[in-house]
């Protein structure tokens, strides 16, 4: 099964049921590296900050989950219909809509049966509102390639989010570096 790594996840002791810093396994296999940091906000709204932050990670989450999975219907419903962005398979161009990465999802994705072991370093989550946030992170994408051999990519990915009937989706996303689908 494919599996997703954060790390780098700021927690604030007593005001959630925070896991133990160090490794933490979630109900999905995915693995979390959690660091502690202080935050400089009152205990309600850091609460309230920390509770917003751990949704946009954890939605995150899911999306990458349902890319390396292969899975078109999960990851569309986690985006908004009219998603831009900016990823090395457009060659620098702005794409919008979800034309394009189903084309990656139906052609490579979803035929894809070598392991794929996703990592994200240090999310950095901007909450921008109620209903919007920004995270910010690198991606490390490990693989088994065409002749057997384990590699590693690396990404730099931006991730604008907006909460719209309650349900967080991604409207952007700006991806640079190694493209996210290894080519196997």
């Amino acid at each position: 099964l494919p599996a997703v790594s954060l790390t780098g996840m700021d927690d604030i002791p007593g005001l959630l049921p925070p896991p133990p810093v160090g490794r933490h396994q979630t109900g999905g296999g995915v693995e979390i590296l959690l660091e502690k940091r202080l935050l400089g906000h009152g205990l309600g709204m850091a609460g309230q900050w920390l509770a917003r932050k751990q949704e946009i990670i954890k939605t995150t989450e899911q999306l990458i989950e349902a890319v390396n999975n292969g899975d078109f219907e999960a990851y569309a419903k986690i985006c908004d219909p009219g998603l831009t962005s900016f990823e090395p398979e457009a060659l620098g161009n702005l794409v919008e809509g979800m034309d394009f990465h189903r084309f990656y999802f139906e052609n490579l994705l979803a035929k894809n049966s070598k392991p794929i072991h996703t990592t994200i370093l240090n999310p950095h989550v901007h909450v921008i509102g109620e209903d919007a946030a920004c995270i910010a992170y690198i991606r490390l994408t490990q693989y088994i390639d065409g002749q057997g051999r384990p590699r590693t990519s690396q990404s730099e990915e931006t991730r604008v989010w907006h909460r719209r009937d309650g349900k967080w989706q991604n409207v952007h996303f700006h991806c640079s570096g190694a493209p996210v689908a290894p080519l196997q």
